[in-house]
């Protein structure tokens, strides 16, 4: 649950950059907005990867998040770095890239939660069905 909601942080961030960078070429404070919305997207990512770690080691959960959310986080200091640097023709691809990546996972935990109960429905049926004890009601 807490890895949703740090995901779905991170994408609602990701979403807001685009709209601060519009706000960039028609207003005297879009420079200060976008910057703002990458501080955003830097904190988001950041917590999305203490909430990974947080999930696998006290939780027992799979070490894999930490894998995805510390390559997000690589990009996203590539971004920022991309952005200062004023290279725009790497930037706003790699922006709309890690849009995209934090949609799919995004869509992969909210998809995981809902495949695990069923799966483990068929696998107590199977059991039940092996140990030649009736099934349930």
């Amino acid at each position: 649950m807490f890895l949703r909601a740090a995901i779905a942080l991170q994408t609602l961030a990701l979403f807001s950059a685009p709209v601060t960078a519009g706000l960039l070429l028609s207003t005297p404070s879009g420079h200060t907005l976008h910057s703002a919305s990458s501080y955003g997207v830097f904190v988001a990512t950041v917590l999305h990867l203490v909430t990974a770690v947080l999930v696998w080691r006290p939780g027992g959960g799979s070490p894999r998040p930490i894998l995805h959310a510390a390559g997000f986080l690589g990009l996203v200091l590539a971004q920022v770095a991309l952005g200062i640097a004023g290279l725009k023709t790497l930037h706003i691809p790699l922006g709309v890239l890690l849009f995209g990546l934090s949609l799919l996972q995004l869509s992969r935990v909210w998809a995981g939660r809902r495949v695990e109960a069923p799966a483990a429905d068929r696998r107590d049926d199977e059991v039940h069905a092996m140990s030649g004890r009736p099934d349930r009601p």
